[in-house]
């Protein structure tokens, strides 16, 4: 059947509703913010305040999120159907937690956490092209914009750590 429209099914299956796309944003959140407060007290001392601050950040990102999914007033705008974004499927999977032991690699921690904040930072660009102005797109340009700002401090330390002989 060349040429036939779209089923309305094949349209749907695009989509999500902006509230099932905070609820993974909020879960994302939630277990980075658990990642980084669990790595503190195994990462090494020159590291140990990234992650600290990275723990704190993600608290702020999940705070943010079920302030949003509890607003009366927004209530309608999270129900719209929103294309899910190509990123979806990464964004989805950073939620599973890699097994680093009890002393983790600073290289690998540091490669872990790029990989987050890279799948996080496409994730909320992608999210704040295809939302309606309004608080919801302001809160993904700037989580956008923060998990950007995470990303370049961590290639920064990743830089600083790999090439300094320190792993």
């Amino acid at each position: 059947m060349n040429g036939a429209p779209s089923s309305g099914f094949n349209q749907l299956k695009d989509k999500k509703s902006l509230d099932d796309i905070l609820a993974v944003a909020t879960e994302f959140e939630r277990t980075a913010r658990d990642f980084y407060g669990a790595l503190v007290n195994k990462v090494s001392k020159p590291l140990r305040y990234l992650v600290e601050e990275l723990a704190t950040e993600e608290q702020r990102h999940y705070d943010l999120f079920a302030e949003l999914r509890a607003r009366a007033d927004l209530a309608e705008q999270i129900q719209a159907m929103v294309e899910t974004p190509e990123s979806d499927g990464r964004f989805s999977d950073a939620v599973h937690l890699p097994e680093l032991g009890e002393k983790p690699d600073d290289q690998a921690v540091l490669q872990y956490a790029l990989y987050r904040e890279h799948t996080a930072m496409e994730q909320y660009q992608a999210l704040a092209a295809s939302t309606e102005p309004g608080p919801i797109q302001e809160l993904f340009i700037w989580l956008a914009d923060e998990e950007t700002r995470h990303k370049q401090e961590l290639e920064k330390r990743y830089y600083e750590i790999v090439h300094s002989g320190g792993v």
